[in-house]
């Protein structure tokens, strides 16, 4: 049921790394969908999404769902203020965010098991647990089930698109270590495309994109020549095959102008890097990752390149929020001075820019923007003045893509610990946004085994999305 508050007080890195992929390289271009009838379809279905994670949890007290009637051990020190939708209050440090909130749905009764970031982060961009269960993994593990870009990428593997599925920032260090953001069963060839962040320079980079020193247009001709000779016997070996559709999309990938020029963001007016947030050095705080006293934010410059990559058509973009940027959301001392002084400002202003952005530029009916962390923060402040990890109950903000603005759905109880009203998994989450692509989150995949999993285990949040 919809609560609306107003009515109520590649990666294409591993192209030509073949033989790694193991099971994408074999049986890749093998498995086939067998896709369901769609539940009730809502609109149009989606031409792209912009899946934001906030690594490290952002405490949904201090952002989304403020309780100001609760005691001060509880409540913090932040405000709520008044926003664009009558009887809907967030924090006082998202006054970017207030002023769109019309064009904004806030789900504030997600929930999972896992209190730890790594099987957290797999559950929100996978709809699954790891099968390892709750646990921090500080050595790399093969990951399974693929995310929501790399399945969408599968599905869509005869779209003939330069690009399906990219990620960024990509830096050591980075989100990316964690094993939920590639193709899992599905094979390396959908992973998603790598965007490398120069913080320094401010300057994304995709090392596919580049030609390496002394190989030319003409080099390239050349030995796409020679392999197309050497093909000409061999057409019905079905290894060879999937070998060759690797290298063509590798070729194509390589001349992809539109993506190249995505990234380049000399191509915006200067007034529009602003909007999104002047890229200034931040101080950082020592011990966080940072080898240096200061950091590049980048935090709205990397949501700029989200929509760049949307308008040259690739359909899912990843945008991670961690190390690159110095601060992270992991606030488990000084939690208040952390989002006021760091993590909120930045966040506010570039989300809610993205959004006008879309909108004004025509796409945001089409384009679904997720902004998520991984879990929220402990209802009780401890004694750091911090918050700790709570996966019982946290919120997430969808705009776009059909959603209804304005609306809260779902509940937290007083304190903010647990689901009050309509709670919300991981698995809904993917199987709206699968829903949302046209996809039956029933459809099903097929791992090495050829045993079949459905896209999604959970249920669309239809009722979120007008009629």
């Amino acid at each position: 049921m919809l609560h609306d508050e107003r009515l109520r007080p590649l990666t294409r890195r591993r192209f030509l790394q073949l033989g790694t992929g193991g099971v994408s390289l074999s049986l890749g271009g093998l498995w086939r969908a067998q896709t369901l009838a769609a539940p009730k379809a809502v609109g149009n279905p989606l031409r792209a999404c912009i899946f934001v994670f906030y690594y490290g949890g952002p405490s949904h007290l201090d952002t989304w769902d403020p309780k100001p009637d609760a005691p001060a051990s509880v409540r913090g020190e932040f405000e709520p203020i008044a926003t664009s939708v009558p009887g809907v209050y967030i924090s006082e440090h998202l006054p970017h965010m207030a002023r769109v909130m019309h064009k904004v749905a806030v789900v504030r009764s997600m929930h999972h098991t896992n209190r730890l970031h790594d099987s957290a982060s797999i559950e929100t961009h996978t709809g699954r647990q790891a099968a390892q269960g709750d646990r921090e993994e500080f050595a790399p593990i093969p990951q399974f089930y693929p995310c929501h870009g790399s399945t969408l990428s599968y599905l869509r593997s005869n779209a003939q698109l330069d690009v399906a599925h990219a990620m960024l920032p990509f830096v050591f260090h980075n989100v990316i270590d964690v094993p939920c953001q590639g193709g899992g069963f599905l094979g390396s060839a959908y992973d998603p495309f790598l965007v490398t962040v120069d913080p320094s320079a401010q300057t994304y980079t995709v090392a596919e994109l580049a030609l390496s020193d002394g190989l030319t247009e003409r080099r390239i001709a050349d030995r796409r020549e020679l392999l197309d000779q050497f093909d000409e016997g061999e057409r019905a070996d079905q290894p060879l095959i999937q070998l060759r559709r690797f290298y063509e999309k590798a070729y194509q990938l390589i001349g992809s102008e539109a993506v190249r020029r995505a990234l380049d963001l000399a191509e915006e007016p200067p007034s529009v890097r602003e909007r999104y947030g002047v890229s200034a050095l931040e101080p950082v705080t020592p011990g966080n990752g940072s080898e240096k006293g200061f950091a590049r934010n980048m935090r709205g410059q990397n949501l700029l390149v989200a929509r760049r990559l949307v308008e040259a058509g690739v359909p899912f973009v990843n945008v991670h929020d961690f190390r690159q940027q110095g601060q992270n959301w992991d606030s488990h001392a000084d939690n208040f001075g952390q989002l006021k002084n760091y993590l909120l400002p930045p966040m506010d202003r570039a989300l809610a820019a993205l959004i006008d952005d879309l909108d004004e530029r025509g796409l945001l009916a089409s384009t679904l923007v997720v902004a998520t962390g991984e879990f929220g923060r402990t209802p009780q402040i401890n004694g750091n003045t911090g918050r700790d990890h709570w996966p019982d109950c946290y919120s997430l903000v969808l705009a776009g893509g059909g959603v209804q603005g304005g609306v809260v759905y779902g509940a937290s109880d007083q304190i903010g610990a647990y689901p009050a009203r309509d709670p919300v998994t991981c698995g809904d989450l993917a199987a709206t946004i699968f829903w949302r692509f046209g996809l039956h989150p029933g459809t099903l995949v097929r791992d090495s085994l050829n045993r079949p999993h459905k896209i999604a285990d959970g249920e669309p949040l239809q009722a979120l999305f007008r009629a």
